[in-house]
C-alpha cells in the first residue's frame, strides 16, 4: 500500500512524462501520427495476401453481424496483437533507456515503464478508431459495444503493464532480454489465431487425440496462451458484435490481475537497485 500511494503522489511526472514522449514521437515528421497506422496497415495487407488470397484461409462470417471480410477480420485480432507486443517491448526498455535520468534523481522509477505502455496506448486509440469506421463501413452496428471494447481495453492495457514492468528489471539485470522477446514475440503471435481461425487449430487437435498417451491434447495446450483469450474477446465484440464468452472475460481479468500483481512486486522488490545496477 505504501508504494502504491508512493506511485499515486508521482502521477504529476507519469503524465509529464506520457505527454513528453507522445510529443516526442512524430515531431517533425510531414505525416505525424498517421505513421502509427503505418505497421498494422501494412501487416494487414500482408497477411490479407498471404493467408487470403494464397493460402485460401476463409474465417466464418461475422454472427450475428453477417461481415465477411478477411481484412476486417485480421485487423480485430491483429490490433489488440500489436498493442501489447509495442506495450511490453517499450515498457521493457524504458528504465535501461533511462538510465541518465535514474542515476542523477530519486523519484519512483515504476513511472518509467508505465508511461512508455500509455503512450503506445495513445496511438493504439488511433488505430482502434479507425477500425470502428471500417467496421460501419462493411456493415458491422460497432457502436453499442465501444464502452465494453474501451473497457477491455483497459483490462488488455493492465495485463500489458504488469509484463512490461517484470520484463523492465530483467532487462536491467540480463541485457540479453530484449533479444529473447524478439524471438519469443515472433513465435507467441502465430501462437495466437490472429492470422488463421481457432478452428484449424481444433480440427488438427482432434486429429492427433492426447499428447504422449494422455487426455492432455494440443488444443489443451493453445488454450493457455492468454492472448487468446483477448483475441476472443475483441473479434465478438468488433466483428461479431455479440456478448463475449463469460470464460474469455473472466480469463482476460484474471491474468491482468496476475500480471500487474506480479509485475508491481518484482519492480517494487528490486527498484531500489536499479541505480547501481545502470
Amino acid at each position: 500500500m505504501h508504494y502504491l500511494k508512493e506511485l499515486a503522489s508521482a502521477r504529476e511526472l507519469l503524465a509529464n512524462l506520457t505527454l513528453r514522449d507522445i510529443r516526442g514521437q512524430y515531431k517533425r515528421t510531414v505525416l505525424g501520427r498517421v505513421w502509427s497506422l503505418a505497421s498494422p496497415l501494412s501487416a494487414m495487407l500482408v497477411y490479407t495476401f498471404v493467408f487470403s488470397f494464397i493460402f485460401n484461409i476463409k474465417p466464418a462470417a461475422g454472427d450475428p453481424s453477417g461481415v465477411n471480410v478477411f481484412a476486417i477480420w485480421l485487423l480485430c485480432g491483429l490490433l489488440p496483437w500489436t498493442f501489447f507486443s509495442s506495450a511490453i517491448s517499450a515498457g521493457m526498455g524504458s528504465v535501461v533507456g533511462n538510465s541518465g535520468l535514474i542515476t542523477k534523481v530519486y523519484f519512483p522509477r515504476v513511472v518509467l515503464p508505465i508511461s512508455s505502455v500509455l503512450t503506445v496506448g495513445y496511438n493504439w486509440l488511433f488505430e482502434m478508431g479507425v477500425l470502428a469506421i471500417a467496421l460501419l463501413i462493411v456493415g458491422a452496428n460497432v457502436l453499442p459495444w465501444l464502452p465494453l471494447v474501451a473497457l477491455m481495453m483497459l483490462v488488455l492495457v493492465l495485463f500489458a503493464t504488469g509484463v512490461g514492468l517484470a520484463l523492465s528489471v530483467a532487462n536491467v539485470y540480463f541485457r540479453d532480454t530484449q533479444y529473447l522477446l524478439t524471438i519469443i514475440l515472433q513465435i507467441w503471435m502465430y501462437l495466437t489465431p490472429i492470422v488463421y481461425p481457432e478452428t484449424l487449430v481444433r480440427e488438427q487437435s482432434a486429429k492427433v487425440g492426447g499428447l504422449f498417451g494422455t487426455n492432455i491434447s494440443v488444443m489443451d495446450i493453445y488454450s493457455l496462451n492468454p492472448m487468446l483469450h483477448y483475441v476472443h474477446v475483441f473479434r465478438n465484440m468488433l466483428y461479431d458484435n455479440r456478448w463475449p464468452d463469460t470464460a474469455d472475460v473472466l480469463a482476460c481479468i484474471a491474468w491482468a490481475v496476475a500480471a500487474i500483481a506480479v509485475g508491481m512486486f518484482v519492480f517494487a522488490r528490486k527498484e531500489k537497485r536499479l541505480a547501481e545496477i545502470l
